[in-house]
């Protein structure tokens, strides 16, 4: 494999959860906004905290840190809001961070068989090597999300 089959520069935001740094693809990023109240509900899905409302949308918020690092954010500075291609619609997700955000461009490595399924790819910068994650794998769908909002199992409507 070629050096230009191997590595791919892109334009990536770096967040952090806890002490860990991971990376999303810039084009993914709607916005950085300040903690804003979360709106909670009765669901059974753990991925989701609540919603927040943003520019006239109600925007889940995906607390993914716990699943990624192993522990759960005390503190939130901030939300990074994605967007995630889902067929023809554009679904927004509020990831809770709790360090600043940075904007990079780095080479990505993509991902191997051999990785988690939320890793999309894997970078270098100052001498770490960072997740760029894929939030597909760490995010509710939104026909899960419309299902279990309501109080019944994905299995039910299967």
């Amino acid at each position: 494999m070629s050096k230009v089959e191997q590595f791919d520069a892109r334009s990536c935001v770096l967040l952090r959860l806890g002490e860990r740094r991971f990376a999303l693809a810039a084009e993914q990023i709607a916005e950085l906004v300040a903690p804003s109240r979360v709106f909670r509900f009765a669901h059974r899905t753990t991925e989701i905290d609540g919603v927040i409302l943003r520019r006239g949308r109600v925007v889940p918020v995906c607390d993914v840190a716990e699943r990624l690092t192993g522990k759960k954010l005390t503190s939130r500075r901030f939300y990074l809001v994605a967007t995630q291609k889902r067929g023809a619609s554009l679904d927004w997700v509020a990831l809770p961070v709790s360090g600043e955000c940075e904007l990079i461009t780095a080479d990505l490595t993509p991902a191997g068989e051999s990785d988690s399924p939320h890793v999309a790819a894997w970078l270098s910068h100052e001498g770490d090597v960072i997740e760029v994650l894929n939030l597909d794998a760490l995010t509710p769908v939104p026909g899960d999300r419309a299902i279990l909002t309501q109080g019944e199992t994905p299995e039910a409507h299967a």
